[in-house]
């Protein structure tokens, strides 16, 4: 295992770093395409970096660091988030945010977008690992608490299990209410899985001038997977904070909470879930555009 896993740790360092692709109409707002030399941090201009145990309600059970034990760019234009266990200490893994903020703005599309992919254990090795590219509102950072900040998961994962869930999070209530709280208003994408690196995308489309008829689509390789309008959630203030406010990007790999499956108990002290490279999320790019 420890062979295989620092293999694929190097392998990226042996490819190019790639660029954003083009979209007909769009200008490109924000990027990162993670050039750098292996081991080295992200860039400190654009992301914040998580140290610290998330106390989020989610049972999570990783420590954020950014030890490049965790959190490193590859030296062949990626990031690499990187979940590991110590018999001692627990786990650790990484979570990183943008600094920036985004808005979606009248009369035009806005679209986030990464390319990622997962480490190449086999689906028994991955119970509670959690890997996740989402958005939360910035009113969080403002004394606005979920899930009334607002939130839109991209793309999470979770056990290996092939699956690819995109959601939106926004109350009013944190049970029930028009976005089905705790769950949210979401779809999932059967995958399979390999460790391939695929797009993954949200573009929220504010052209119509009218809320009910605005959109938020979600992407897998170009393809549609998910979408909401105004008039499919029925709430005027409540789309407003999902596309009409301010959103930062987040990108981590999580271990074990209620999301995922409760066999991470187990796994991460009888060896079940694998600790390493096997697990990461490696990230190419991130991007966000915006119509012309």
């Amino acid at each position: 295992m420890f062979l295989r896993a620092s293999l694929l740790a190097l392998l990226p360092a042996l490819a190019a770093s790639i660029q954003l692709p083009g979209y007909n109409g769009m200008k490109v707002l924000w990027q990162d395409t993670f050039t750098g030399s292996a081991g080295s941090p992200v860039n400190g201009d654009l992301w914040d970096v998580a140290n610290v145990k998330m106390n989020n309600g989610n049972n999570e059970q990783q420590t954020y660091t950014g030890s490049n034990h965790n959190l490193q760019l590859s030296g062949g234009g990626t990031v690499q988030l990187v979940p590991w266990r110590d018999q001692a200490a627990g786990w650790t893994s990484a979570r990183i945010e943008s600094k920036a903020t985004f808005t979606p703005a009248p009369g035009k599309v806005t679209r986030v977008e990464a390319s990622i992919r997962m480490g190449a254990a086999p689906a028994g090795s991955k119970a509670g690992v959690w890997p996740a590219f989402w958005m939360l509102g910035d009113a969080v950072h403002h004394g606005t608490q979920w899930p009334l900040c607002g939130e839109l998961d991209v793309l999470e994962m979770r056990n290996g299990e092939g699956t690819a869930y995109g959601t939106a999070h926004c109350g009013p209530s944190a049970q029930g209410g028009v976005c089905n709280e705790p769950v949210g208003r979401g779809a999932t994408l059967p995958v399979g899985f390999d460790s391939e690196f695929h797009t993954w995308s949200l573009e929220w489309d504010r052209r119509p001038g009218d809320w009910t008829a605005e959109k938020i689509t979600w992407f897998r390789d170009g393809q549609v997977f998910n979408s909401l309008t105004g008039a499919g959630l029925g709430d005027q203030g409540t789309w407003s904070t999902l596309a009409h406010a301010p959103y930062y990007i987040i990108l981590n790999v999580a271990v074990g909470g209620n999301f995922v499956s409760a066999s991470v108990l187990a796994g991460a002290s009888d060896g079940a879930t694998e600790s390493g490279y096997g697990n990461m999320m490696e990230v190419q790019y991130v991007g966000v555009w915006e119509s012309a």
